[in-house]
């Protein structure tokens, strides 16, 4: 089994990683200073510790990843902010930006990949929506954000990840088994469970995760 270690947030090379809860992230490059948040989600509680967001991106519709309030907290008038189409119009503030599965960005200090995430044997987050999980690639680390997806095909084709933040908590998303087999086909480095300690799922959920997984596991 892999090696793991628990922490409230997390050092890679020249990224600093930092998780609020459910799927929701911040990834901030120690040399640009930029910082990217992730499908944020009920940060008022984080009120007064935030970075401002240079980038934002929202994997899917669902209230507990398109989160109003928290957008607000995070953004100027200057924050890019990259939507699926369903919420495209809803927003004023930032810089919009509507995308769908298989996008590539150069937003000139980081690079975005938007990959395909939806479920293969339940109704919850049907393919045919076009929501997605995300690549953020800061210089040479990319970061792989899975979105709310089961184990699909489009993972063998992700390239080189280094951190892996997979849903682990089942029912709407992967089960913790399904993402360990989801890191069989990743390779990452290491691999980070979210969606889980929220809405739905527990750290038993990370645990298990954490002991079938063969590679290097951080629970946050």
């Amino acid at each position: 089994m892999g090696q793991s270690e628990t922490k409230k947030d997390f050092e890679y090379k020249n990224v600093s990683i930092e998780w609020y809860g459910h799927d929701s992230f911040s990834i901030t490059d120690k040399d640009s200073k930029k910082t990217v948040y992730i499908d944020p989600f009920n940060l008022n509680k984080h009120k007064g510790t935030l970075k401002s967001a240079d980038v934002i991106l929202i994997t899917h519709s669902h209230y507990d990843h398109y989160d109003k309030k928290s957008i607000e907290l995070i953004s100027n008038y200057s924050t890019r902010i990259f939507v699926p189409k369903d919420v495209d119009g809803s927003l004023n503030l930032g810089i919009i930006t509507t995308i769908e599965p298989e996008i590539d960005m150069d937003l000139g200090f980081v690079k975005i990949e938007t990959v395909a995430a939806y479920n293969i044997n339940k109704p919850f987050h049907p393919k045919a929506n076009n929501w997605v999980g995300y690549i953020v690639v800061f210089g040479s680390t990319r970061i792989y954000h899975a979105g709310d997806t089961d184990l699909i095909p489009e993972m063998r084709n992700l390239g080189n990840i280094d951190i892996a933040l997979l849903p682990v908590s089942g029912k709407y998303v992967m089960t913790a088994t399904e993402a360990a087999e989801a890191c069989n086909i990743i390779h990452p480095t290491i691999a980070i469970p979210m969606h889980y300690g929220s809405i739905i799922g527990s750290e038993k959920d990370a645990k298990i995760f954490k002991e079938l997984s063969k590679f290097k596991t951080i629970i946050l």
